[in-house]
C-alpha cells in the first residue's frame, strides 16, 4: 500500500473537514493537517505537463489540507507504472494505454474522471516529400517519449498499417526541435489541441499535418472503445490546414487506496472550478492558458469507458444527480 506523506497524519476527520469547508464555500480554511500528494504529468512541451500543473495548483488552493506537487514523466504508460508502484497518488493517462486486453483497469487503479480528448498529430515540415501516411516507410519518425501515450498509439497505427520506419523516442519539445533541424522526417504527437510544442514550431516555421483518416477507422475497428474519428481544425495552428485523425480520451487516475472523502473533494474541485483551471499556473514554457480545461465538463466526465470510477468520485457524481 502506498504511504501518503502526512503532516502529521491524514485522518477521516481531516478529510471531512476539508470537504466540508470546500462544499460550504468557506472563505477561511479550517485548521487541518496537511496531506502531500504527487501527480504524474508528462514531458516538456506536452499538454499533460501544462494541465497537470494547473490541476495540482488548483487542488492545492481549493482543498484545505491538500498539497499537490507534480512529477514530470514520459506520460501515459509511465504514469500508470508510477501509480502501480506507489511512487505517485494521481496521474494522467490516455484511455487506450490504460485499458488492458480484457477491457479492465490495471489492478489497484481507478478513474476520478474523464478530462479532455487528445488528438493524434502527424507533423512534417511544409516542404517535406511526405504527403500521406504510407510515405512514412523507412523514414526517421519520432514516436514520442518512451512510455508515453504517443508511443503507445503511434506504434499501434504503424503496426496496423504494416509500415517499417526508423523510430526515434523524443519528447514533444525534442521532436519539434529535431523536425525543425532536419534530424527527423516527421513526428507523432498524441496530445490536446493546440499543444505547446507544435504551436511554437508552427509560429516560426511552415509545417503540415498529415491526414490519418484511414488509420482512425483502422483503430476504431481493431480496438473498439477508446478511439473515435476526429478533426484537428484549421484554427488550431497558425497557417496549418485541417486534418482528419483519431481522438483518444484522457482520464485522471487515482490509486484505489486514496481515501474516498479526499477523492470526493478533488472531484468537486475539478468540476466546480473548471474556469479557474484554464488559467492556473505556468508550465516550463511560461504558458499560462490551459484551453483543454474548457473541455472538462460533468456530462462527459463520468464517461471513463470500462475503467471504474474511484468510490469517492462515484459518490460525487451520484450526489450531483440528487
Amino acid at each position: 500500500m502506498v504511504l501518503l506523506n502526512r503532516e502529521p497524519g491524514l485522518s477521516r476527520r481531516v478529510v471531512l473537514l476539508a470537504v466540508g469547508g470546500l462544499l460550504a464555500g468557506c472563505s477561511q480554511r479550517p485548521e487541518v493537517d496537511r496531506v502531500q500528494l504527487r501527480l504524474a504529468t508528462g514531458p516538456a512541451g506536452a499538454v499533460y505537463r501544462r494541465i497537470g500543473g494547473s490541476l495540482a495548483e488548483h487542488i492545492s488552493e481549493q482543498v484545505p489540507g491538500a498539497v499537490v506537487t507534480t512529477v514530470p514523466s514520459g506520460a501515459s504508460t509511465d504514469n500508470i507504472r508510477m501509480l502501480r508502484a506507489g511512487e505517485v497518488h494521481l496521474g494522467l493517462t490516455s484511455l487506450d494505454a490504460l485499458i488492458t486486453t480484457d477491457g479492465s483497469a490495471p489492478e489497484g487503479l481507478s478513474a476520478i474522471c474523464r478530462l479532455y480528448d487528445s488528438h493524434l498529430h502527424l507533423v512534417v515540415m511544409a516542404g517535406s516529400a511526405i504527403e500521406e501516411f504510407r510515405d512514412l516507410k523507412g523514414k526517421r519518425i519520432s514516436l514520442g517519449a518512451r512510455d508515453s501515450g504517443t508511443e503507445f498509439t503511434s506504434l499501434r497505427v504503424l503496426e496496423l498499417g504494416g509500415l517499417d520506419i526508423d523510430g526515434r523516442y523524443l519528447s514533444q519539445a525534442e521532436s519539434a526541435a529535431a523536425l525543425r533541424d532536419g534530424k527527423i522526417d516527421a513526428m507523432f504527437s498524441l496530445t490536446g489541441v493546440p499543444t505547446p510544442a507544435i504551436t511554437d514550431l508552427a509560429q516560426r516555421h511552415p509545417v503540415r499535418l498529415i491526414s490519418l483518416d484511414a488509420q482512425a477507422d483502422g483503430l476504431f475497428t481493431a480496438f473498439p472503445g477508446p478511439y473515435a474519428p476526429a478533426m484537428i481544425p484549421a484554427t488550431a495552428y497558425a497557417g496549418v490546414a485541417a486534418a482528419r485523425t483519431v481522438a483518444v480520451p484522457n482520464v485522471l487516475l487515482a490509486r484505489n487506496d486514496l481515501p474516498d472523502d479526499l477523492v470526493y473533494a478533488i472531484t468537486d474541485t475539478i468540476f466546480a472550478h473548471t474556469g479557474t483551471i484554464t488559467s492556473a499556473g505556468q508550465d516550463d514554457t511560461g504558458a499560462e492558458d490551459v484551453p483543454e480545461a474548457w473541455r472538462i465538463n460533468v456530462r462527459t466526465g463520468i464517461s471513463t469507458g470500462t475503467i471504474p470510477l474511484h468510490p469517492g468520485a462515484a459518490a460525487w457524481f451520484r450526489d450531483r444527480k440528487r
